[in-house]
């Protein structure tokens, strides 16, 4: 299942699928032990992939290893890069979700339309509903797909500001 799975597979979905295919309830435990069974199978140097935990769920992904021979057809992918503006407004609406587009413009300080409308395409972004404010303008938040793209499961594992500063990196002597 997870392996054909176009994304992370979560326990739960792997539980109810199970417990369907043998209508009998399969305990979380067998699914633990399998999955760890699954990750030492793969942990072998026969084996170009692994299974990794992201997203909420598990998904076989490839070695680091290979990272050099994938990585020209990863670059021919340019429909999945993002530009520096999509960048720039993806870490606003992930670090201040829910966020209207004019709360984005406003920090950015130029229309974030289309790299909004780019982000909704790739769903890395998800509309979140609509503010209360005035028009009631449209809420955006990250997207389970956002979670899956940067290989994270939750957005405490974002990095935050202070693990940016670089004392060490400065211009002149500081002053008290």
């Amino acid at each position: 299942m997870i392996f054909c799975a176009p994304s992370p597979l979560p326990k739960a979905e792997i539980v109810k699928c199970l417990s369907e295919i043998f209508e009998a309830v399969i305990p979380a435990h067998h699914i633990n032990q399998a999955i760890n069974e699954l990750n030492e199978k793969y942990q072998s140097e026969e084996f170009s992939f692994q299974l990794e935990h992201l997203g909420g769920g598990y998904q076989f992904l490839t070695k680091p290893a290979y990272q050099t021979s994938i990585s020209i057809l990863l670059r021919q992918q340019s429909q999945k890069r993002l530009s520096n503006a999509q960048l720039e407004t993806l870490s606003i609406i992930a670090y201040k979700q829910p966020v209207t587009k004019g709360d984005i413009e406003q920090i950015r300080g130029v229309n974030s339309d289309y790299s909004v409308q780019k982000l909704l395409e790739k769903e890395l972004v998800a509309i979140k509903g609509k503010s209360e404010g005035l028009g009631r303008p449209i809420l955006y938040g990250t997207s389970g797909k956002f979670m899956e793209y940067f290989g994270i499961n939750a957005l405490s594992e974002l990095p935050q500001p202070k693990d940016f500063s670089e004392p060490d990196n400065q211009i002149g002597e500081e002053r008290d």
